[in-house]
């Protein structure tokens, strides 16, 4: 699995959830426990994780719906 998106804002990653589910994009999301763990005040992002072989069509979904990929 690789990470497709790192971020503190939950709407951007149930947003991006959404993009990719809708185009039959399996991801799943990490770091959950440990931001609820920290009192949910943004000090650890939650990653956003897809399959190897998603990852370039993951890119574009996200990409093409105004979301700022890192490199």
């Amino acid at each position: 699995m690789k990470q497709l998106l790192r971020t503190n804002d939950l709407t951007s990653i149930a947003f991006a959830q959404a993009l990719l589910q809708g185009e039959g994009i399996d991801c799943f999301e990490i770091d959950v426990n440990m931001s609820c763990l920290e009192g949910s005040i943004g000090i650890f992002p939650r990653r956003l994780m897809v399959a190897d072989h998603d990852l370039d069509a993951a890119r574009v979904t996200l990409i093409d719906n105004g979301f700022d990929l890192e490199a």
